[in-house]
């Protein structure tokens, strides 16, 4: 396919498996969970995989955990009427109880105290014509908020509501661990916000009674997820699906709740009302989520705020250049943004028989507005250097790209189709997380 006439319109793609918290936890992989963020686009459907799980303190489960999980379609996700007062019964194996079901109630709209520092985000995904939704906590009164990093990935514009004003702030990324799933925003020109009320005993225990807020399937209502949790220093697996790999994730807090997507960065509330957990996972049959223990989050943020860019955690945005990369066929094109190039989805890795030519990499198609196009690299061009420093392969790509910040500039150096030498030097722009 001649790639060079139009602009690659694939998303970008910077999600890399890699293990979650580094801390012992209770081995329980749970087949049929998906991470809880609703996106808007035909691209992106995204099947909701399901299997059985058994569940207990101590249980051992086979987990397979959608990540992002997102959900697909052509239109916006219908609210949720908030009315719902009944149950809903789920089947699972027999858990440690010897159970084989479990019964949790319908999730019902927010309190005002349950909503109370709980933001809705919207994302616009430019590089894919898509959009995603999920949720956010406020954590201090001028806007840094807490939410997962596979809300607001590949995102180019973000959005942020609160859910009890309305008023809605543009926010940008402060930083993000991918490994983790952590990302930290800064709503502009935000000031005098209510905030979450954040645990101070650290003594939730299986059988406590908790809350999960959220924004259900994207309706822009918060809506109230009450349940139990039924382990702690829970682990699962993540499902590959779409553009994202499959990634453990341990040290969580495992819920039977009606969490849904568009909960992903939501809190959970203990009998308190103070958020132990941020939602993160949930089975795609209903019934049981997994949240991120909120102390582990808050490490993450305190390392951000720190300026520490170790273990994952990489500040603000990315170097982004703009060209797509022929993938295998579970995906036709991958960008490389630069810092945070990652893995192909679906499981597929880098297909380096099909986009490395013997001095470079062959691109398959640059995406419109960026560097890039405006270098006047085509599709079936071959990058050879950046800035003098040979390209080799994607990985190398990937590194030397590493090395640079939006803003800088970089000479890019390339093989076009007819077998000429071509150089352009080129500044390189934030590209989506």
């Amino acid at each position: 396919m001649d790639h060079s006439a139009a602009p690659v319109t694939d998303p970008p793609v910077n999600v890399e498996p890699a293990p979650w918290y580094r801390r012992r936890s209770v081995k329980s992989t749970m087949a049929g969970l998906t991470a809880c963020t609703v996106m808007v686009a035909a691209a992106f459907a995204i099947p909701y995989a399901a299997s059985a799980a058994p569940r207990g303190p101590s249980a051992s489960s086979e987990a397979v955990v959608g990540y992002p999980g997102t959900m697909g379609g052509t239109s916006s996700a219908t609210p949720r009427s908030g009315s719902g007062n009944g149950s809903s019964t789920y089947g699972y194996s027999a858990d440690a109880y010897g159970s084989s079901t479990t019964t949790v109630a319908d999730a019902t709209e927010a309190t005002a105290d349950e909503s109370t520092g709980v933001v809705l985000i919207d994302t616009v995904l430019g590089y894919s014509s898509a959009a995603a939704a999920g949720t956010g906590m406020v954590l201090t009164s001028d806007g840094l908020v807490l939410t997962n990093n596979h809300v607001v990935e590949s995102s180019t514009e973000i959005t942020v509501t609160i859910a009890s004003t309305g008023a809605s702030y543009t926010a940008t990324v402060v930083g993000t661990d991918a490994e983790d799933d952590v990302a930290l925003l800064q709503l502009e020109g935000a000031s005098g916000l209510a905030t979450v009320t954040l645990d101070d005993d650290e003594a939730e225990a299986v059988g406590d009674e908790v809350t999960a807020v959220g924004n259900a399937e994207g309706g822009g209502i918060l809506m109230a997820a009450d349940g139990k949790i039924t382990a702690l220093d829970a682990s699962v697996t993540t499902a590959a699906e779409g553009t994202v790999d499959s990634e453990t994730l341990e040290g969580t807090i495992e819920i039977a709740a009606d969490v849904v997507s568009g909960d992903s960065g939501g809190a959970v509330l203990d009998a308190e009302g103070e958020v132990i957990g941020m939602t993160t996972a949930a089975s795609s049959r209903g019934g049981v989520g997994y949240a991120i223990d909120i102390d582990n989050a808050l490490a993450i943020v305190d390392q951000i705020l720190a300026g520490d860019e170790s273990d994952g955690v990489a500040l603000g945005y990315p170097a982004f250049l703009g060209v797509g990369i022929a993938q295998t066929a579970s995906m036709t094109q991958v960008a490389v943004p630069g810092s945070r190039t990652r893995q192909g989805g679906g499981g597929s890795t880098w297909s380096e028989t099909s986009t490395t030519a013997e001095d470079g990499v062959t691109i398959s198609g640059v995406y419109e507005g960026t560097p890039a196009q405006q270098a006047g690299l085509a599709g079936g061009d071959t990058i050879t250097a950046i800035n003098g420093a040979a390209v080799t392969d994607v990985d190398s790509l990937s590194a030397i790209l590493e090395g640079y910040d939006p803003g800088d500039s970089v000479t890019v150096t390339w093989t076009d189709t007819s077998g000429a030498t071509q150089s352009a030097t080129v500044t390189l722009i934030a590209g989506p997380v």
